[in-house]
């Protein structure tokens, strides 16, 4: 039995096992038990999970492939999650531990993955696998690229990113039309910030809506005060400052609204 990929799911399995391996040693599964790994398919990345001897869940939404799991991972049978992972509280399988991500992230959704990831960052130490390139690219991106945006600073504000390597089409069936690449996250030892996270993701968002705008026009909405906007910081797009530039911003924003 082998498993059709769906396109409405963007199903695209990875048939070379040496990246498979490859992919499974990125996590050092170092300070948690747990990983999920998010869309596995038929199992190319499962099985060298499962040789890392880790406790390893996954979670799928293709009913086909829940069935080809359950009859050819007999020991994985009672960790697998049918849900959608961006619509399900992983939590009634974790309890509030802390678990690893991994996975072959279907390319239609896994910006959402990340976000949810972000919203979970008290559980989830370490994040790895395989994206679209140029969304693994801006995900790792610095400030000054054209590419770097929303996903770049928000991520970077919690975790330290690094873009590992490129994967070509050819070893995926069916292949897709772009190259992939992998990438891990590692959560950093301080990522708790010194500003209102909530108010960060707000600003951040705002700003990049409007990214060929400068901060005080594309800031507008928050009302800020003349004292505040005729700061130079306002007369730079959102490109252009740091991870920890848009930190120190959110918190005199923050003290400049309780004024």
């Amino acid at each position: 039995m082998t498993v059709k990929a769906k396109k409405h799911l963007g199903q695209h399995f990875l048939t070379d096992e040496s990246i498979a391996e490859r992919i499974a040693n990125t996590l050092s599964l170092q300070g948690y038990d747990n990983v999920l790994e998010i869309g596995p398919g038929m199992g190319v990345l499962t099985k060298y999970l499962l040789q890392r001897k880790t406790k390893t869940h996954v979670i799928e939404i293709d009913t086909e492939s829940v069935e080809y799991l359950k009859a050819n991972y007999l020991n994985l049978a009672d960790r697998i999650i049918e849900k959608d992972f961006l619509k399900y509280d992983i939590n009634q399988v974790f309890n509030q531990q802390p678990f690893a991500i991994i996975g072959n992230y279907p390319y239609n959704i896994s910006s959402q993955i990340v976000f949810k990831t972000l919203e979970l960052r008290d559980q989830i130490p370490e994040f790895s696998g395989m994206f679209q390139k140029e969304v693994a690219e801006r995900i790792c991106e610095k400030e000054g690229s054209k590419t770097y945006g929303i996903l770049s600073v928000l991520t970077q504000a919690f975790y330290d990113a690094e873009y590992l390597f490129t994967v070509p089409p050819s070893v995926f069936n069916p292949p897709p039309k772009v190259d992939s690449g992998v990438l891990r996250l590692t959560r950093k030892d301080n990522y708790k910030l010194t500003c209102n996270e909530t108010l960060l993701f707000k600003v951040v968002k705002t700003a990049f809506q409007q990214r060929r705008k400068t901060l005080r026009n594309s800031l507008k909405t928050f009302n800020l005060s003349d004292n505040l906007r005729e700061d130079s910081i306002f007369g730079q797009r959102p490109e252009q400052l740091s991870v920890q530039q848009f930190i120190n911003l959110t918190t005199r924003i923050e003290q400049d609204l309780k004024t």
